[in-house]
Order: structure tokens, then sequence, then C-alpha cells
């Protein structure tokens, strides 16, 4: 059986490779190659091709469901629900609202925000009011968040805005007992009215109704470090310790009852389901909850109806069942790492002789996860704890045997006895702060984590073999060989140009403006985008990941042109996340911090065979704050850019004037997104760039680049490149070579948006 679940497994995953989605004669084919192979009995191939055209046929009919592009930007009136918790920041509301009546035909299912409103937002609430729609975007950049598969594996086909607000009309708010996210809606109120520090609040929400929202930066990085973050999830740990408990408790009930009807076993089975069915709902059925809740059903289902099922099959069977439900689940990296968890403790524990003393096996078992899941971790993320299994040797048993069921049985006393409830969650807060003082000790110890760059696919699966030989019983041969199958993915080594090349990625950071420089053995980071919130920040969110995924654990100078918010938002949690030799700014006083200097022109150095000079802005200044832009010259043996930064027309004349001998560059990154107060057919001519790159999200609220700058672009013949349409652009700079990659174009799938 496990063989067949796996074919029909990867078919699944097969199919979630592509670019564009075959048509409709291609999956019709493919089903009646399938049906042929059957009669064969070539079950494996069979299996592979069902795999296919499942997953297929389920995203075309989801992908047609995405908003119109002839819809998109225009005001709508429609009528809808609010489905799950709203999360709440210093500007604005947002939220899924489900579609119950428009004009004209759209998306089932939205994800909204409604900047600044007056009213109070909560699930449940009918509204009517207008929104602005935009189809499915997001940025796309090397080692980043994919924002647009986020929305299609949950099946949302536009994003938008509350518009005329004024205007929005609440209809009906439901009644509690008619809606699990009310319910959770009103929970969420409770606690937030308890005294309780808002630390172990936003901990007890997550762990008790699945509601992340309010855990800060700081914390999830404490817990991302410590390998504890999983914790935070209502998945498999929560879901079946809680099963568990149950079980055992109706198990030693049911021994003691004179009842001959049902066994022990079996009622224990039901009750146990039903609780992780209840704790799963109070989770809102997220997608690791809804995964978890499939796998123990399996088990317990294995139970009431009394099968001595082979642990393997149960796997093999809620593998299916997890792809049946949801064939979109292998998109998402907790789908591989809860599987191969379970599976790797499964092979550690089944048929093996002797016992163990509680402590060895609970530590045992956290070296095995911490092990196993080690190639997955650096595949997915280039990082892994070192300190993870002493961590969740306390925060495991503490979290998941106290904290949770403490948090649900006060939630439970709220209703009925509310000094009580408020008492348990004084406990729950005490304990907490404990194990968040012990978690933060060891995240500071000077080696938690490890940052490697990252491995390839055939990397990690001959890591994952060498997992499984290391793990394997006591005399099999070759087990030494595990060690040796894990170095391929420990020492990758990243690839850096060669001295006097040069590689310039100018990252998809939305609207705003962000560039990494690399040279041989020197990395520079030229702005680093929007700060909107804690959450959406653009430092956090697109600059620190590319540079993990490029490997680079410092950075030798960081350099914010000015003080916008699009370019200077991002630069704290740079600087925060990872050391910086020096930090040049038009504003230093805003960076002073962290020893900033001003940017000038005339400072020049060299890396690398690789020049660097400030040609802007002279030091007595102008007064307009972007025409103070940091304007740096780069240039190779080969080729030189220009990162202007948002200098206007009286900073472009100035350079046109005073550093025409040198304004000349190959490439060229548009000054201030392409507005059209810069770009002047002048600065263009003495640049005379070959390509020229365009910082700005697609669409967006300026109207950047402007058809007017388009327009000179085009008359120039020189080619140009906006972010928000092509994701991350590469300029990779060689011998008597230019070459430019786009990320979107290289790195795209069938869901995102292909310009």
């Amino acid at each position: 059986m496990l063989l067949s679940v796996l074919s029909f497994f990867l078919g699944v995953l097969f199919c979630q490779q592509w670019t564009v989605l075959p048509n409709e004669l291609i999956i019709t084919f493919a089903l009646i190659v399938a049906i042929g192979l059957s009669f064969f009995k070539y079950w494996r191939i069979m299996y592979f091709l069902v795999g296919v055209v499942f997953a297929s046929m389920t995203a075309d009919y989801y992908l047609s469901r995405n908003l119109a592009p002839e819809r998109q930007g225009k005001e709508l009136l429609i009528q809808g629900e609010i489905i799950g918790l709203p999360e709440y920041n210093s500007r604005r509301a947002r939220f899924d609202f489900r579609v119950t009546q428009a004009a004209v035909p759209l998306p089932d299912k939205l994800r909204l925000s409604w900047y600044y409103p007056q009213q109070k937002i909560e699930a449940g609430q009918t509204w009517q009011f207008y929104v602005k729609l935009k189809q499915p975007h997001g940025t796309l950049n090397p080692g980043g968040f994919d924002y647009e598969k986020w929305l299609f594996i949950r099946h949302i086909g536009a994003t938008g805005y509350i518009r005329q607000a004024k205007t929005a009309r609440l209809l009906t708010s439901k009644p509690f007992w008619t809606s699990i996210s009310v319910i959770r809606q009103k929970l969420a109120n409770m606690l937030a009215k308890q005294d309780v520090s808002p630390n172990s609040l936003a901990l007890i929400k997550a762990l008790s109704i699945g509601d992340k929202n309010q855990i800060s930066a700081q914390q999830w990085q404490v817990l991302t470090n410590s390998g504890t973050n999983h914790l935070m999830a209502i998945s498999g740990l929560h879901i079946g310790l809680i099963a568990g408990m149950v079980y055992w408790l109706l198990y030693k009930c049911w021994l003691r009852l004179p009842s001959t009807m049902y066994s022990a076993p079996q009622v224990a089975a039901c009750f146990a389901f039903m609780a992780a069915l209840l704790y799963a709902a109070l989770a809102g059925f997220s997608i690791p909850t809804q995964r978890a809740l499939i796998m123990l059903g399996i088990l317990m289902l294995t139970i009431v109806m009394r099968r001595n099922v082979k642990t393997l099959n149960v796997f093999a069977l809620a593998l299916l069942a997890v792809l049946l439900i949801d064939p979109f689940a292998v998109l998402s990296a907790g789908f591989y790492l809860s599987f191969l968890a379970v599976f790797c403790i499964v092979y550690v524990l089944s048929a093996r002789l002797g016992r163990e003393h509680r402590l060895a096996s609970s530590l045992k078992i956290h070296l095995v996860v911490a092990l196993s899941l080690l190639p997955v971790l650096l595949f997915f993320f280039q990082r892994v704890s070192i300190i993870s299994p002493i961590a969740n040797m306390l925060a495991v048993p503490v979290v998941s045997l106290i904290v949770v069921p403490l948090s649900l049985l006060s939630l439970m006393f709220m209703q009925v006895f509310p000094d009580l409830g408020a008492f348990t969650l004084h406990i729950v807060d005490l304990l907490l702060q404990l194990l968040w003082k012990f978690l933060q000790y060891l995240v500071d110890l000077p080696i938690a984590s490890i940052t490697r760059p990252k491995p390839q696919l055939w990397q990690m699966l001959l890591a994952l073999f060498g997992v499984l030989l290391l793990l394997a019983p006591k005399g099999v041969p070759g087990r030494f060989l595990g060690g040796i199958l894990l170095l391929p993915v420990l020492l990758v080594k990243p690839v850096r140009p060669e001295p006097g090349e040069m590689n310039m990625t100018l990252l998809d950071v939305g609207q705003g403006l962000s560039v990494v420089i690399e040279t041989a053995e020197h990395t520079l980071l030229f702005d680093a985008g929007a700060r909107f919130s804690d959450k959406y920040d653009m430092g956090k969110n697109v600059v620190l990941p590319f540079l993990h995924n490029r490997y680079i654990l410092v950075l030798d100078k960081l350099i914010i042109s000015h003080a916008d918010n699009d370019h200077i938002g991002g630069a704290v949690a740079v600087l925060n996340s990872i050391p910086t030799q020096q930090v040049f700014s038009s504003v230093p006083g805003q960076l002073a911090a962290y020893n900033a200097r001003q940017c000038y022109a005339g400072y020049r150095w060299e890396w690398d065979e690789v020049s660097f000079q400030f040609i802007s802005p002279p030091k007595q200044g102008f007064r307009n704050e972007n025409d103070n832009s940091c304007v740096l010259k780069i240039v190779t043996a080969h080729s030189s850019v220009l990162l202007t930064g948002d200098i206007e027309q009286l900073a472009e004349d100035y350079l046109v004037k005073h550093v025409s001998h040198s304004l000349s560059a190959d490439v060229l990154v548009a000054p201030h997104h392409g507005s059209k107060t810069s770009s002047s057919a002048a600065f263009l001519a003495k640049v005379n760039p070959n390509i020229i790159l365009i910082p700005a999200d697609a669409p967006n609220r300026f109207g950047f680049p402007h058809p007017e700058v388009i327009e000179r672009y085009q008359s120039s013949h020189v080619k140009y490149y906006i972010t928000g349409e092509t994701g991350a652009i590469t300029i990779k700079i060689s011998a008597n070579k230019i070459r430019l990659e786009s990320y979107r174009e290289g790195h795209s799938y069938y869901w995102n948006q292909q310009k």
C-alpha cells in the first residue's frame, strides 16, 4: 500500500512543478492512459498518472475562480461575511471575506484590508461595502515568501481594500453559537480582557484558539532560533496529546463500568477523536490542524473497527487522505516536516529490542526528530537550531502537557467561573514566563543555530537516506555510511563572483528599493525597502531571507539613500539581525545608533577589483530630501551600474553639469521608481544605459512608472524591466558579458502571475 500511495503522491507533487497547467486534451489523454495501464496491472504508473490528473484538475478549478483581469482596479459593491479572526495593526484590519452577493461574478473568497476602521471588525459579521480588488499578487524573491502561493493554497481569488468607508453598512452579526469563527472571536475577546502579560497572552491565544496574529517578530525569532516554533502551530503534537489524554482517561473509566457492548478502546477512540475535533475547531481548522486531524482519524478508525493494521499502512492511509482532501498540502514545508518526523519516530521505535529509561527515550526521540529534519530544514530555510533538542526536552512537556490543557480549561472556566478561569490563566502566564527565560538563555548562547547555503534536491535526498542508515537498528551493515552521506548537505559552498566581476540583485520589495551587490569577497546592501508594521517589514520579510539564501552572514556596507520609508524602513531589522561593518546615509542622524556616516560626492573605495564611488549629493546638499539621495556608481573592468535612489530633476541636472564625464552606465536603476519628476531626457542621454531597472510594484497607487517616463525610455531604445512584473532581477556582470535573470520568469509556477 505504501508504494501505491507514494506513487500517487509523486504524481501530485509532479503537477506542482509546472509553470503552466496542461490543457484539457492532455489531461484526458493522461486519464485514458491511466485506465489502459490498469488493465495491464501497471498499478504504480497508473497511480502516478491519477495523481497528476487529480492535482491538475483541482488546480485548474481554483485558478478559474480567480478575479477576472477586466475587474481589477474597479470599485465594486459587494455583500458577504467575515470568516476567521481579523488581523489588526495600527493602520488597518485585514480579514478573509466570503462573498454572498455582487453585481458581477467574483471569487468566493477575498482577502480584504480596511484602513483605519471606525467600527469593530469581527468574525461572523455580514457587511455591505465598496471594494477595489486586484488579482493575487505579491513580491517574488530568492528565499522569500511566495504570497501568491499562500493565497492559492487558501483558495483566495483576489485581494483588495475597502473604498468609501463611510458608506459601509453592517447588516447582521451571527449569534456566537451559530459559527465556529464567532465562538473563536468571543473567546479571543475574553482572553484580551484578562490581566496577563502581553507576550504570554499572544502565546496563549496561539495555543488555545490558533490565533497567532499577536505573536511579535521578536517572539518568533526566539521560537525559530530555539527550534520550538512548531509548538505554536496546533498540529499533530498538541492534537495528539489532547486526544491521548482523553483516550487514557476514558479507557481507564470504561474498564470500571459494567458494559460489554463496546470495548474500552473503541469508546476511548471515539471520545478522543471528538476531543481532537473540538480542539481543531477552536484552531479554526487551519491546514496543519486538518492534516493532524486526518492522521489521528485514520488511527482511531482502525481501533474502532478492531483492525490490526500495520503502522506503515496507517501512515500511508493518512498520507492518501491528506492528499485527497487537499492536494496543495505538498506546497507547504510543514507537510514534509510533519510526515517525515512521524515516519522517523515510527522507524526508530518499531520492532526494537530492549527497554530504555523514560528520560533517555524522550531525549532519543528529540534527537531523532532533530537529525531527521536537518536536511529538509536546510533545504527550505537554510537554518537549523543546534539547541533544538535541549529546548524541546523542556518546552514540549511544559507546553503540551501543562500549558495547553490549562489554557483550554481556563477558557471553559471563564464561561461559568470567571475567577477560577482567571486564576488558571495566571498559572499559565507564570509558566510561560519561566519557559521564555529558559528559551531566551539558550538562544543567547554563542552557537544557538547554524546557517548554511541551500543544498540541491539530490543532496537533500542523499542526506535523508543517510539519516535512515544512521537510525537503522544495530547490526545493520554500513550504518557509518550515513554520516558520510550527510556531508554533502553540510558542505555546500556558495557560488560567488570572480575578482573583477559582480552580481547585482534588485529585490522585489513592492513599492520601494533594495539592491544587493556581491563581489568576490564583499557584500553591499543599498536601501532596505519599507516597513509598515511588525509583520510587514521588507527588511525582515525579503532582504534577510535573500541574504540567508545566498549565505551572506556579514554585510560590509549598508547604504540608505534617504529617509523615505520605502528605502529606510527595513534597515533596522537588517542591522539588528546581521553584522554590518559600515553604514552610510544622507540622513545619518536617523541611524546614529549604528554609527552611520554621511554619504557625499567623491567618497570612493575598491573591493575585489571593483570600484565604488558616491557621485551625489554634494557636501552642500539640496533642499529636496529626494535630491539628497546617495547616488552610487559601480564600475568593473567590463561594465558599470548606477544606483540613484529617489533623485529628481534638480539632482539630475547637477549630475549632468558636474559629473557628466563619469555618468555613463550600462545598467541604470531608475530614479524615483520611474516618477515623471525624474529620468529627464538630458540625464538619460548622459547615462546612456543599455538596461533600466524600475523598482516599482505593479500595479501601484502612485502610477509608477509614469507613462511619460516609459515613452522616454522607449524613444531611447532602452530595455526596461519593472520588478512588480518580473520579480527580483539579477544582473551578473562577468568578462565582456551582462546576463539578466528575472526571478518570476525563471522560478515561477502555474499559480504565479505570468507577465
